[in-house]
């Protein structure tokens, strides 16, 4: 049970350092949806809703080539999200679990992640499914899934039989 400061039972919070600037640039925001936490879904579908990705100016130049590719990696700032708890109970049972061995939107630095699937692009606009936040979130960054750019893994060393 979500207690009115957002601590379940059993849950640990930490004081929180001094803020400092790690030069972030919002470049946009996304629009979904859901502008509440309990309504928004704890995991993106690619078979949910149309959600927009507002992009800034002069942002939209940087969409050229995007629609080469089925699906786009959105990274986002949780912007609504706690910092301070680093043991959580996600399942509101009692028992905790370190926040780094979770996906929760509550962490020390609050970048959500998802993997949408492509529907178009409007101008400065991206129309996506799969996405997992509330309307209005900062926009970080995009990224296709793969590109011709990924690395390929390094040749196995000269007598490695793999196995």
């Amino acid at each position: 049970m979500l207690t009115a400061d957002g601590i379940r039972p059993g849950e640990v919070t930490v004081q929180m350092p001094a803020a400092a600037d790690a030069a972030l640039i919002f470049i946009g925001r996304i629009r979904t949806p859901w502008t509440e936490r309990l309504d928004c879904p704890r995991q993106g579908r690619l078979d949910g809703p149309v959600c927009r990705i507002e992009l800034d100016q002069p942002w939209a130049a940087g969409l050229d080539g995007l629609l080469d590719y089925d699906k786009v990696e959105v990274l986002y700032w949780l912007d609504r999200s706690r910092r301070d708890i680093v043991r959580q109970s996600p399942k509101s049972n009692g028992e905790t679990r370190g926040v780094f061995s979770l996906r929760s939107p509550v962490r020390p630095n609050p970048i959500g992640t998802s993997l949408a699937s492509l529907v178009g692009i409007e101008g400065a606009t991206l129309l996506v499914r799969g996405l997992d936040c509330l309307d209005g979130t900062p926009l970080i960054d995009l990224k296709p899934d793969r590109c011709s750019f990924t690395p390929v893994a390094s040749p196995k060393p000269e007598g490695d039989s793999g196995g």
